[in-house]
């Protein structure tokens, strides 16, 4: 088909045209099926041709490209969260930890797994905004003082939290919601033979301990035969 020959030095000097990265290409196919493309819109027809491929841009680097995509949220593809998933111990796991570090320190392998569950509610890597860590939320000084290298290591966080029980238990005469109340609030702030500080933080959790050690001991765990439980607590 011939073209007119105003049409033909038209597309000739389109196609022949340098095309700035930054400009818009607009096209239209016309009524005998011809794709006609300009820089400038014209009467509506013409429709911006647009390519998926990323433009760069004379001089670009990588590293300028990189910045440039970084500004813009929509094309930062972000993880999901799968900590959750990943972070619980198999039962069976946490109650052998449990049990080996209460016969190692002599403590109610109950009242350990009740201090867990109040604590981080069984999550090795739990973060409290104090910066207590891990299963029995040990602070980075006192796990230090109890030689656990590692925080978020369940059986090194279990043996150091009972360790620090056992000691708590020993300064207040096996008085279980007082060793509990000093766990949580510091030995500093309980006298052995005062009652439990009247913060409302110490009083809940001491509370919630010793349900959950109620709880623990109806529904019956295996206790080391090793440990007579009452010579070691006193419950007022």
């Amino acid at each position: 088909m011939k073209l007119p020959l105003s049409l033909t030095v038209l597309l000739l000097l389109v196609t022949a045209l340098p095309v700035s990265a930054q400009a818009a290409m607009y096209a239209y196919v016309d009524e005998r099926g011809i794709r006609h493309y300009t820089n400038v819109p014209g009467d509506g027809r013409h429709r911006v041709n647009l390519d998926p491929r990323p433009v760069r841009r004379p001089g670009d680097t990588e590293m300028q490209l990189i910045k440039t995509i970084s500004k813009n949220p929509r094309n930062v593809s972000r993880p999901t969260a799968t900590r959750q998933a990943r972070s619980r111990l198999a039962p069976h796991t946490l109650n052998r930890y449990i049990q080996t570090a209460a016969v190692n320190h002599k403590v109610d392998p109950l009242l350990i797994k009740a201090v867990i569950k109040a604590e981080s509610n069984f999550d090795p890597n739990a973060v409290s905004p104090k910066g207590a860590q891990g299963l029995m939320q040990l602070m980075p000084g006192t796990a230090k003082d109890l030689r656990v290298t590692n925080p978020f290591d369940p059986r090194q966080n279990i043996n150091g939290g009972t360790k620090y029980l056992r000691y708590l238990l020993d300064n207040y005469h096996g008085n279980v919601e007082l060793s509990l109340a000093a766990y949580n609030a510091g030995p500093g702030r309980v006298t052995p033979n005062g009652t439990i500080p009247r913060i409302p933080e110490t009083i809940n959790y001491v509370a919630k301990v010793m349900e959950f050690y109620r709880s623990y001991s109806d529904n019956g765990m295996p206790t080391p035969s090793s440990i007579n439980v009452q010579q070691l607590v006193t419950i007022h």
